[in-house]
């Protein structure tokens, strides 16, 4: 899971980054990326620790296997579409303030 979690902050930075830099991004929005990096990042040590829980716990192979396939789908969701809500932000930004 750590590998997957590290690879999905990355996109998710990457996505933020060059989708502000795109929209013409202020200091506001930069701003913006770096709480929205942070909050990720509280997000994916909490689920870093779960599977440490997880891992202890004496699951089956196939219970462990389920709730893999589960968490990875949400992470790599959320990595994307998180990165992706800032195109949004940025238009409704751009038109607010130029």
């Amino acid at each position: 899971m750590s590998s997957h979690l590290a690879a999905a902050l990355v996109v998710f930075c990457l996505l933020q980054i060059f989708i502000v830099a795109k929209m013409g991004g202020s200091l506001l929005l930069h701003l913006g990326i770096i709480i929205a990096i942070g909050g990720f990042a509280i997000a994916a040590r909490g689920l870093e620790r779960r599977w440490e829980m997880l891992d202890q716990s004496g699951l089956s192979a196939h219970g462990l296997a389920v709730r893999f396939r589960r968490d990875l789908l949400q992470l790599w969701s959320a990595s994307i579409m998180g990165g992706l809500l800032w195109i949004p932000v940025a238009i409704i930004f751009r038109a607010l303030f130029g």
